[in-house]
């Protein structure tokens, strides 16, 4: 099995790095469905009073396992690393 990979973008307008959330969640939980865990983790962070998390989340079209492109909601490194503490996870503290 190959190990699942990150998809990142570097945006040059705002010269950071985006990394998309469906995969980050995908490598850290035992989701069988880490769409699903992601869209609850977005409404639990929203009630929490992250309020901040719309403003890290951007949708870019990055090329999927399928060769096909879709629009995964992706974060910058600060917005990842808020959603990565969000995750209750033994593999999140070394991703960090």
């Amino acid at each position: 099995m190959n190990p699942k990979k990150i998809r990142v973008h570097w945006e040059n307008a705002s010269e950071k790095w985006f990394f998309s959330g469906i995969d980050i969640i995908e490598i850290l939980t035992a989701s069988i469905n880490p769409r699903r865990y992601w869209s609850d983790l977005k409404r639990k962070l929203t009630k929490e009073g992250f309020i901040q998390l719309y403003e890290f989340i951007v949708q870019l079209k990055l090329k999927a396992s399928d060769g096909k492109k879709y629009t995964p909601d992706c974060a910058d490194t600060e917005g990842l690393l808020r959603i990565i503490q969000s995750i209750p996870s033994p593999k999140a503290e070394p991703f960090i």
